[in-house]
């Protein structure tokens, strides 16, 4: 995968999957829908102001809560092709896995990434720099087979592809 690089929104710990698509506005599955009310809860500015390629950052736990995959949906339909995060909810990590969302774990190191930073994002290698104070991090790369699914645009995609 290319490597990514983008501008940093950032969260805090135990970021439920509420609070990323508030119930409410569950009763579609329309990406694009979801994404008009990502993050408004929290942050209002999110939805209206995020850019394709911009980067999320959360703390620990981020995507805790329910199972619901409208979550990982709404952050990749509004253009975030990663998030970073001292740790995921299992499911949320599964669930970001499923619809093509590269997440990466990194610890406390992301107590030093700051909203606004610039990041660059090596999937492939896990390699993430902080290109606004120069400060560079190791995540776990993604293993290859997920690697594949994020290219593919999700575990669905993959599976027809390799049909």
């Amino acid at each position: 995968m290319a490597v990514l690089e983008g501008k940093i929104w950032r969260y805090g710990d135990n970021i439920d999957t509420d609070v990323i698509i508030p119930a409410r506005y569950l009763n579609t599955f329309d990406p694009k829908e979801l994404a008009s009310h990502c993050m408004v809860d929290i942050d209002p500015t999110f939805a209206k102001e995020v850019k394709a390629g911009d980067i999320m950052v959360g703390g620990r736990n981020f995507g805790c809560g329910s199972s619901r995959e409208h979550a990982p949906v709404a952050i990749k339909a509004s253009g975030i092709p990663v998030i970073i995060a001292e740790s995921f909810a299992r499911i949320f990590y599964r669930n970001g896995i499923n619809v093509g969302l590269p997440l990466l774990e990194i610890g406390k190191d992301v107590e030093k990434i700051h909203a606004g930073d610039i990041l660059k994002v090596d999937l492939s290698k896990g390699t993430i720099e902080d290109v606004t104070i120069g400060d560079t991090f190791q995540a776990p790369p993604l293993p290859g087979f997920i690697e594949e699914i994020a290219k593919a645009g999700g575990l669905i995609n993959y599976v027809k592809e390799k049909k």
